[in-house]
């Protein structure tokens, strides 16, 4: 596939995929058609390109026939999540078979003890996982008591980061929860579409931004004393 997948609006340069995004972690956060799952699907197509098998989470749980068209190409491998000691066997065997797994999810699963672990988080860390597969999380803002349990999951997250061989792209509309200073240091930010209060990224620019335009943000290679320098732009991504 092309590396080039938009271009900044602030020069002619061009926004390309590089290998930096396949242990890179991304944010991709917008309204509901800011264009998050377009852009999702470039990097999938990347990840995929590069010889690495793919889980793709989809929270809103949907059923095989609800999944977008874009995802169900020759690398669409659809599994629903139960508990069950039969879905573990096929998801063992999937994972064998380095299949890029699109797996829907009901977040109903996860625990809402912080001392308890889910049987769905214990399937979605296993060490095979870690060390072969780029994860997606495709968060569903209004699935209802979903954020009751979010501040643990993404908590979760941080942790099972440090384990990783490669990256994560998480996809979700706009929440309190990232305003948190800690959490920003932990992810390559891709600001898309438009924030329900502009004022979480202290930028006026995100409140008219239009479909498939966002406000990016990556980490440079030279480090400064105390971080990685850090380069922003706005750039529209290609339909």
């Amino acid at each position: 596939m092309k590396s080039i997948i938009g271009h900044c609006n602030s020069s002619i340069a061009a926004l390309k995929l590089s290998e930096d995004l396949l242990d890179k972690n991304t944010l991709i956060l917008g309204e509901e058609g800011a264009g998050k799952t377009n852009l999702a699907s470039k990097i999938r197509e990347f990840v995929i390109a590069s010889g690495i098998p793919t889980l793709y989470m989809d929270f809103s749980d949907p059923t095989s026939d609800e999944v977008e068209a874009r995802y169900k190409d020759e690398h669409f491998y659809y599994m629903q999540f139960e508990e069950s000691d039969a879905f573990d066997a096929a998801f063992d065997e999937a994972i064998k078979a380095r299949k890029h797994i699109y797996l829907a999810v009901n977040p109903s699963y996860f625990s809402n003890k912080r001392d308890v672990k889910s049987r769905l988080s214990q399937t979605i860390s296993k060490q095979e996982l870690l060390e072969n597969y780029y994860y997606f999380f495709h968060e569903i803002a209004q699935l209802g008591g979903f954020y009751t349990k979010f501040e643990d999951f993404l908590l979760y997250i941080f942790n099972m980061i440090n384990m990783k061989k490669y990256g994560l792209t998480f996809l979700t509309q706009p929440h309190e929860i990232f305003e948190n200073a800690q959490l920003k240091l932990l992810f390559t930010f891709l600001f898309l579409g438009r924030c329900s209060n502009a004022n979480y990224y202290n930028t006026s620019e995100l409140k008219n931004m239009k479909r498939n335009q966002f406000f990016y943000q990556r980490r440079m290679n030279h480090k400064t004393l105390l971080f990685n320098d850090i380069r922003s732009d706005v750039v529209t991504i290609d339909e």
